[in-house]
């Protein structure tokens, strides 16, 4: 027995359509609708428009119903917006308009999902749709009899595969009001055309071409919005609904060119409503309609203009018998010749809904398993990073009371310094895995293995990590932490990459066209997590990835606590501490000429001391940005002398040598943000870093409280860092308390973490 209303989510928002199927579902019990409040500003939604009057009948808080109003319900609508929907609604209906949208009703909704199929262009398919849009058949096949193909005409489905039409639903797309307005006078002899969108559309700019040719020599007026004005006195463009009702009205005639068997517009049903002569060309739906043998129809160009131009010239009985006889056009569309079908076939849909709803309940829940998989040969920082992620997903799914195992993979030329990492950590599991390459038709025939029946290649080489027991389908969904993959991943699980920076975009980190390879895999992905807003913008502008597929998320920075305080004292002389590597990005032009400024023009006093992953001989280097810095040292005094080149330090000795320096410099140029400035903070230490989005944004997330430079002014550079020799010890008190970074730790962020990934299975 029901217990609460029945529902339904509209999630379209065609005006003329709303009118008709609100109504239809009404009489068939329908007690409240949601109508989605936003829809894309698109050509393609030039019919669309938004209503709010159903809203006041919603028995639902109002504070979800403020949820729902706020999602975009072509994209990608929230898990929070979901989770409404299903403890509300028993039925949506939807189209598929974006890339994974069906992939987020199959995941995300329980209830009996209606794709409404109102019909294609001859040359498209609903399968063809499917392979675009869901890369593959299986979020279908996952819908199971929850999904329903909602055909608007009985044939539609004819010349789908047969996984489509099994799903078949046939609910009559109508005319809300099916009254002939007998209003017509046609007292204006011309043609009434209608075209939209012809300056930017080449189908109806062809459309509008042809009609052109074909019509030569009668007079027309053309209907429809214009978006881009056209050179033609006789295209209307835009008309307030007085001036429609009076071209409806007036104009002679109505010519309906299309003999698509699958789609019909609207306006040809407005002319027989206001009881204007319709010619239209054979061929089309308006056949099957009734129209096959109504004067109105012609084979032919040449017949359609024969029967035009007698309409023009007032052939009084030609006239009637076409207005008489189109009338048998609307009876299809008329509400109680579409409500047997309706009514038959929502029965079926509801009833397939309760079966499918007891199998979720007796199906035994299995635990998902995620793995985060590190592309390269990452060390240090950048595996313990990969470690975070998989932390934050372990703890953020029982923050979330869905458990999940996590799977760290790493390749086997990593294994000793993966397995130091992990040796304490028994809630990562970790595996070693090598990259295996496919060609397309190889890819084709894995995808086809596992059960992914409509996905085509579209690359020549495809990339799968083999990790030596299932090709790692035993998880449910790969993270690869940064792009750096040489050919996109074969979509066998759903691939979700975190790219931290594109430094490439701002330095020559990479050869022209060198990453091409990396931006094309995460084109493909389906989502994109990034840190900071600033990688989030690259990523649009740049990689070109859409907006709906990135999501941001907190800095995971390591829980600097638990490595220990380091040892203090006093050292003989006061020194800062220069963390860097020979990265092209980390300025060390620049910073060696700030610091021969410091001593020799400002009279500097504090030593710095250089630590990070190749600093030890980074004098000695023969790289292009590297070569110079051995004559700067050598020709200076005070940089030989204060200038301490420490190398790769151990862990517990560089937090004691960060631990006893006055500060710590950050000379970097650009990147993701460095998290030495963090460890500093929890160390009691300053950091004066450059000035760049991603510092701004970690500053500001982890309350730092930086002092600024400018990495490309080494005078200014050396200016901050006099000043911070007299200041570093008031700086002292304005860092952030052992509580506050500790709001910043995987425990506070994880939730944020898993509440991504989860919409994503």
């Amino acid at each position: 027995m029901r217990t609460k209303p029945f529902r339904v989510m509209w999630l379209l928002n065609h005006g003329a359509a709303r009118k008709f199927e609100l109504e239809m579902l009404r009489s068939l019990g329908v007690e409240e609708f949601f109508l989605p409040k936003s829809f894309p500003q698109e050509i393609g939604f030039r019919s669309a428009s938004i209503d709010y009057s159903e809203d006041a009948n919603l028995t639902i808080p109002i504070e979800d119903l403020e949820v729902l109003n706020q999602q975009n319900w072509y994209v990608a609508p929230s898990k929070e917006a979901w989770d409404i929907a299903n403890k509300y609604f028993d039925v949506c209906f939807f189209i598929c308009h974006s890339k994974g949208f069906m992939s987020e009703v199959s995941r995300s909704f329980t209830g009996a999902a209606i794709w409404r199929a109102y019909g294609l262009d001859k040359s498209l398919s609903y399968s063809e749709v499917v392979k675009v849009l869901t890369l593959g058949t299986q979020s279908v096949k996952k819908l199971g009899r929850r999904l329903w193909l909602g055909i608007a005409y009985d044939h539609l489905a004819d010349s789908e595969p047969m996984y489509l039409q099994k799903r078949k639903a046939f609910l009559p797309l109508g005319l809300n009001n099916c009254a002939i307005n007998d209003i017509w006078d046609g007292k204006q002899k011309h043609i009434f055309f209608v075209c939209p969108d012809i300056g930017f559309s080449s189908y109806y700019k062809k459309v509008y071409e042809d009609f052109i040719s074909d019509m030569q020599g009668l007079p027309y007026k053309i209907g429809g919005s214009q978006p881009i004005v056209v050179d033609d006195p006789n295209v209307l463009g835009f008309v307030t609904h007085e001036e429609h009702e009076r071209n409806m009205r007036e104009s002679r005639v109505m010519f309906y060119h299309s003999s698509e068997p699958n789609h019909i517009h609207y306006h040809p049903f407005e002319a027989i409503r206001v009881g204007m002569p319709l010619i239209f060309m054979g061929g089309g739906i308006l056949d099957r309609m009734g129209g096959a043998t109504l004067p109105g129809r012609c084979e032919s160009v040449k017949e359609a203009r024969e029967k035009i131009r007698r309409i023009l010239n007032g052939d009084s009985k030609f006239i009637e018998q076409v207005r008489k006889s189109q009338t048998v056009l609307l009876e299809p569309m008329r509400a109680e010749n579409c409500e047997a079908a309706w009514i038959r076939s929502f029965k079926e849909i509801l009833q397939e809904l309760e079966v499918s709803r007891l199998e979720q309940r007796q199906r035994p829940v299995k635990r998902k398993k995620i793995a985060v998989v590190v592309p390269v040969e990452y060390r240090g920082g950048s595996l313990r990073g990969a470690h975070l992620l998989a932390e934050a997903l372990h703890v953020g799914s029982r923050q979330w009371g869905e458990d999940v195992d996590v799977v760290l993979l790493h390749l086997k030329s990593t294994d000793d310094e993966a397995g130091d990492l992990l040796h304490q950590d028994e809630r990562i599991q970790l595996r070693s895995f090598h990259w295996k390459t496919l060609d397309a038709q190889t890819a084709r025939r894995a995808m086809r293995y596992a059960g992914h029946d409509g996905w085509e290649p579209d690359s020549v080489r495809y990339v799968v990590p083999d990790d030596g027991i299932k090709q790692l389908l035993d998880c449910d969904a790969w993270i690869v932490v940064s792009d750096r993959v040489q050919a996109p991943l074969v979509p066998l699980r759903p691939c979700i990459f975190m790219v931290y920076d594109y430094l490439q975009r701002y330095e020559k980190v990479l050869s022209k066209s060198g990453d091409e390879q990396f931006i094309s895999a995460v084109r493909r992905a389906q989502k994109l997590l990034v840190t900071t807003e600033f990688t989030k913008q690259d990523a649009i502008q740049y990689a070109g990835v859409e907006l709906n597929r990135i999501a941001k998320v907190p800095m995971l920075a390591p829980d600097f606590s638990k490595n220990g305080p380091g040892i203090l004292s006093k050292p003989e002389h006061p020194y800062f501490l220069w963390t860097t590597n020979a990265g092209a990005h980390k300025n060390h032009v620049n910073a060696l000429k700030a610091l021969k400024f410091y001593y020799e023009t400002l009279g500097g006093q504090f030593s710095c001391h250089v630590t990070g992953v190749n600093t030890d001989n980074m004098l000695e280097s023969t790289e292009a940005h590297l070569k110079s810095l051995s004559v700067l040292v050598n020709a200076s005094d005070a940089l030989r002398e204060k200038v301490k080149w420490l190398g790769e330090l151990p862990e517990f000795e560089y937090r004691c040598t960060l631990a006893n320096a006055t500060f710590l410099w950050h000379a970097g140029k650009i990147d993701n943000g460095s998290f030495s400035v963090v460890e500093a903070a929890s160390l009691g230490v300053p950091s004066l870093s450059s000035d760049y989005p991603a510092m701004r944004e970690m500053d500001a997330q982890f309350s730092l409280q930086l002092s600024w430079m400018n990495a490309s002014d080494y005078k200014e550079m050396a200016h901050q860092l006099k000043d911070m020799e007299l200041t570093y010890l008031s700086k002292k008190a304005l860092l952030p308390s052992p509580e506050v970074l500790a709001e910043q730790g995987v425990e506070k962020l994880a939730a944020q973490y898993w509440g991504v990934i989860r919409e994503c299975l």
